[in-house]
């Protein structure tokens, strides 16, 4: 049985004036065309948005790469689902007999997607003062537990630490090209890794840095993958 609304709105410290939006936005497209989704594209924004700004206040001299990976670290599919599960929006999403069956209300998408839907009620309900108050409190644990040690880190490591946390195999990194004289070198690598179709490229003056240049390129593919 599918539990009140009202109540995942008290337990996430919510009180919506038109409680519909809430409603709509715990409602899976296999309910129909009354469905979340376009909540969940304006949640997105906003989430983009607010924690983007949190970033840049945080991190003053963080460059936007690093700001980027920060970004991507708080705002994909695993984190959201994860905060998702926390507070068991899973118990209330209002879901179509098939997704019901198959365990839609366990499935990392839909609550992720659950979660950006819930703030693009609450921006229409309550306008965006009232989105960023709720999106801090609810990422102030992980927002916490960033330092400057994680934007720090480089390319390579953030993109091997990404693909353990999802328990895939580590990027691999193949000379295409090396030219040049000695003193003047310039080599190119291709990175290849399992989250991703597509091969990246980078270029540099030792091999090191050429596959920090395709790793970085690798991250930012990933970002906007996810987006």
């Amino acid at each position: 049985m599918i539990k009140n609304p009202k109540n995942l709105a008290q337990s996430l410290g919510l009180c919506f004036k038109e409680e519909k939006l809430l409603v709509n936005a715990l409602t899976h497209r296999s309910m129909g065309a009354n469905n979340n989704e376009r909540l969940e594209f304006l949640g997105d924004s906003i989430l983009g948005f607010v924690i983007a700004q949190q970033l840049y206040e945080t991190f003053p001299t963080a460059s936007e790469g690093a700001l980027s990976r920060l970004r991507a670290s708080l705002v994909n599919q695993d984190s959201l689902a994860s905060l998702a599960r926390k507070h068991q929006i899973g118990d209330y999403l209002i879901l179509g007999s098939g997704e019901l069956k198959s365990g839609g209300f366990r499935r990392d998408s839909i609550l992720s997607d659950a979660i950006e839907a819930i703030i693009g009620a609450l921006f229409k309900d309550q306008g965006i003062e009232a989105c960023q108050r709720w999106i801090l409190t609810l990422f102030a644990d992980k927002l916490a537990a960033l330092s400057a040690d994680n934007w720090k880190k480089d390319p390579k490591t953030q993109l091997q630490e990404l693909m353990q946390a999802h328990g895939v195999e580590l990027p691999d990194y193949q000379l295409v090209t090396m030219t040049g004289a000695p003193h003047t070198q310039l080599f190119k690598i291709t990175c290849k890794t399992p989250l991703a179709d597509a091969i990246c490229e980078g270029v540099g003056g030792s091999r090191k840095k050429a596959e920090q240049s395709a790793a970085e390129k690798m991250l930012a593919l990933l970002e906007r993958e996810k987006k």
